[in-house]
């Protein structure tokens, strides 16, 4: 528990205390945001607002997650683990992918970065490379990081994947968790708020799994998951990481994230939902992630088949937007449905965990 709130303290210094910094540089060198054509007339008022923010966030991580370990040894904890580097590794690769579309929009001075086959194309190599790593490095009890098995709560142990497919299947969450985040960051401070609803759920969520690990104490109800505490600690940097991000990118924003930061995010829980058993629970407790990029395929499919909008514009929260809510009425909305869909989860995570303990 130590460990957890240094990491979190470190994260949220480093976060809030860079952000700035970045503001400043960002200002000083013009490197602002350029803003859709077909988006609210509110948002033409946001261009030139410094963007890449992300980059705080993601040193806000790494910083927590390694400062708590320099701070563990004088308590002989446990050193870093193969789960948070592939966790981190994850994260920092599709940071990586989205630098490079923030930075080729800068640079032409339009909204449009790299093509979408760039995208996918650098998504897709950073999951496979997480997939393939995932299911080495087994501890001194046979445990990887990921599993083939499909994961609920724990492993569904009649339902495995096997290699191949557990890869496809790595592949389709980190893109679809990826660009969840990224069509979630479209308003001043929302992903952020609610990827720190998000976080924080799974910080409790791997500290109970730690709490009750069957390497350490076998039981009905105990957890196959390698690094639980490990995870906790990322968890815990990036939840306040988010938040000291948050400090600078709440309405009006002084800078966005950008898709290095959406980006790292989404990275962030594709590896966590992977590396702590819970793939499909993740859907509930980042419901709102999922919300967003779903209005967008449906508005999608609507206007293919019926040549009629669904939605005014998607992702929905400008949908409501254009319905007249004020932007930060939809923001701190949204925020409150992202805290309900993490306590939903943690108490589906935890109901499981009471009936199969008995």
């Amino acid at each position: 528990m130590r460990q957890i709130l240094f990491a979190a303290m470190i994260g949220l210094a480093v976060s809030i205390t860079l952000t700035p910094l970045l503001i400043k540089l960002f200002a000083t060198r013009s490197l602002g945001q350029e803003i859709r054509g077909d988006g609210p007339a509110s948002h033409h008022a946001k261009r030139g607002t410094p963007t890449m923010g992300g980059i705080a966030i993601l040193i806000g991580m790494w910083a927590g997650y390694l400062g708590s370990h320099l701070i563990g040894i004088r308590y002989d904890a446990p050193g870093v683990s193969a789960s948070g580097l592939l966790v981190l590794g994850l994260a920092t690769a599709l940071g990586f992918v989205g630098f490079l579309d923030d930075f080729i929009k800068l640079r032409q001075r339009r909204n449009l970065g790299l093509t979408a086959a760039g995208k996918y194309i650098g998504q897709l190599t950073a999951a496979v490379v997480f997939g393939v790593l995932a299911l080495r490095f087994p501890s001194s009890t046979g445990l990887t990081p990921g599993s083939p098995a499909l994961s609920y709560v724990r492993d569904m142990s009649l339902i495995s994947l096997g290699t191949v497919f557990f890869l496809l299947w790595v592949c389709f969450l980190v893109v679809a968790w990826a660009n969840a985040v990224n069509f979630t960051d479209g308003l001043d401070g929302l992903a952020a708020g609610a990827m720190s609803w998000a976080l924080g759920a799974y910080v409790l969520i791997s500290f109970w799994q730690y709490s009750n690990s069957c390497a350490a104490q076998p039981s009905l109800g105990c957890y196959h998951v390698r690094d639980p505490l490990d995870l906790a600690l990322v968890c815990a940097a990036g939840a306040a990481a988010c938040i000291g991000f948050l400090w600078w990118n709440a309405a009006p924003a002084k800078i966005f994230m950008g898709d290095t930061g959406s980006m790292t995010l989404g990275g962030l829980l594709a590896g966590i939902s992977i590396t702590t058993r819970t793939e499909l629970l993740m859907i509930v407790v980042g419901a709102l992630f999922f919300a967003e990029i779903l209005s967008v395929l449906l508005q999608i499919i609507v206007f293919k088949t019926t040549r009629q909008r669904l939605f005014k514009m998607a992702p929905f929260h400008h949908h409501f937007e254009l319905t007249g809510w004020a932007e930060t009425t939809v923001i701190i909305r949204f925020w409150l449905l992202g805290g309900i869909s993490a306590a939903v989860g943690l108490a589906l995570f935890y109901g499981e965990y009471l009936a199969t303990s008995g």
